[in-house]
């Protein structure tokens, strides 16, 4: 069972992150299901939460061992229905009603689902170089998020396009190095609710120095909540 008392709301917008990202709505109207390849962080989120169920495991599409957590709740099921998630969201995923002041954590779950902070060495200049995406297979969910997060954070990044020997497109969001360290100052804090591999990924950019302070329009000034599509200014209430 899920109890909303339980739920701290920067831990319940980091689950609804999460569950949008990469977790899944059966069409009974109450099961929730997040897969992970780590177990320790899903006994992480059910302690998180104080959830009674086990934690599973099941080989993936690639034949590779997952572990699922199986939440039961209709309130919880409901809450995410009115934030916009469905039932095979994947390719029709749109919109959501995020409040303002919990998108941060919102995102934070986004991108310890489907984000991938990436690093390489410059083979110019030899300087770290970072970068911070995001994949979605819904061609509006993706537009929504990416005026979202630079709306949020005042940042500019692109959107990219995979199709090649694929039946359906991916979408991948795609913020540079100067972007991705104010978007991650901003969404990964001490004692936030994390994947820890994704925390520490996210604290080496950050801490990464820069020899430039902007550039272009990458970011067009301090990070703070902005006109951003979809966000609310005041948070929702629990059911």
């Amino acid at each position: 069972m899920f109890a909303f008392s339980n739920a701290r709301s920067d831990y319940l917008w980091y689950l609804v992150g999460l569950i949008t990202s990469d977790g899944c709505l059966s069409k009974d109207g109450r099961h929730i299901t997040l897969i992970s390849k780590d177990p320790l962080f899903l006994e992480q989120l059910r302690q998180a939460f104080r959830l009674t169920c086990r934690i599973g495991r099941h080989n993936g599409a690639t034949g590779s061992l997952c572990f699922h957590l199986p939440v039961s709740s209709k309130n919880l099921y409901g809450f995410l229905l009115d934030v916009g998630l469905t039932p095979a969201k994947s390719l029709t995923l749109s919109a959501l009603d995020v409040p303002t002041q919990q998108f941060p954590d919102f995102l934070r779950g986004m991108i310890d689902g489907d984000g991938c902070i990436r690093t390489w060495i410059h083979p110019s200049n030899g300087l770290r170089q970072w970068a911070l995406e995001i994949s979605s297979a819904s061609p509006v969910f993706s537009l929504w998020l990416k005026e979202s997060v630079e709306g949020f954070f005042g940042v500019g990044g692109r959107r990219h396009v995979r199709s090649k020997k694929r039946k359906n497109p991916i979408y991948t969001i795609k913020f540079g190095k100067l972007a991705a360290q104010v978007i991650l100052r901003g969404c990964y804090y001490p004692e936030c609710l994390a994947l820890p591999r994704k925390f520490e990924m996210a604290w080496q950019c950050i801490n990464t120095p820069n020899r430039v302070g902007k550039y272009g329009n990458v970011i067009a000034g301090v990070a703070k909540p902005a006109n951003a599509p979809g966000l609310k200014p005041g948070g929702r209430k629990r059911p």
